[in-house]
């Protein structure tokens, strides 16, 4: 379970912040530093840190945009109806 993985992962608070195009922009700027090998060792040490927090996060999003939409059912006249996530159903 993606939660498991993540319970490990502290978060700062700007990336909670954070949408999930801004969140993956952010993963993917750090994955292009890392790749092009122009950063120190301890930059690559921090900016791959940060790149697994923002990674939980993203993985946090989808995890509940997920839950959103299995949420939403049809209905038998075939009408599309959604119900809260907390709804217990």
């Amino acid at each position: 379970m993606a939660n498991d993985k993540n319970a490990s992962v502290d978060i700062p608070d700007d990336i909670k912040k954070m949408k999930f195009e801004e969140a993956l922009g952010a993963l993917e700027d750090i994955v292009r530093d890392l790749e092009s090998g122009d950063v120190s060792l301890e930059q690559s040490i921090d900016i791959y840190t940060r790149g697994t927090q923002l990674k939980a996060h993203c993985e946090e999003k989808l995890k509940d945009a997920t839950a959103r939409i299995e949420k939403i059912t049809k209905s038998s006249d075939g009408s599309l109806t959604s119900a809260p996530l907390d709804s217990g159903t």
